[in-house]
């Protein structure tokens, strides 16, 4: 699946079942939750803290694809074709930084 269709298949599943979209606001307060959970997962499965029991079980990959949701959402409902402006970030990066992390001796 691409991220046009990821973003279609967003779309359809709000309409057919989540009413519709909570605003902007709302989404942008959900993000932020759903990328704390990520990184309360990375900090304590791949940090130095340490995993308390309770979280054991959480699935990183759920709690990554909750934040794609709402992303997805928020471009929606925003009008931003998100596979476009993936595909000219990509461009830019590359542009930018063709060289800069091949010469940058704290990555060898």
């Amino acid at each position: 699946m691409n991220i046009e269709n990821a973003q279609q298949a967003v779309d359809d599943w709000i309409k057919a079942h989540g009413v519709r979209y909570f605003n902007e606001l709302t989404n942008m307060a959900q993000l932020t939750e759903e990328v704390g959970e990520v990184a309360r997962i990375i900090a304590r499965r791949y940090g130095e803290q340490s995993e308390k029991e309770s979280d054991r079980d959480k699935d990183l990959g759920e709690e990554l694809a909750d934040v794609v949701f709402v992303v997805l959402c928020l471009a929606n409902q925003t009008g931003i074709d998100l596979q476009r402006a993936f595909a000219n970030k990509l461009a830019i990066k590359t542009d930018r930084d063709r060289d800069r992390h091949k010469n940058n001796e704290k990555l060898r």
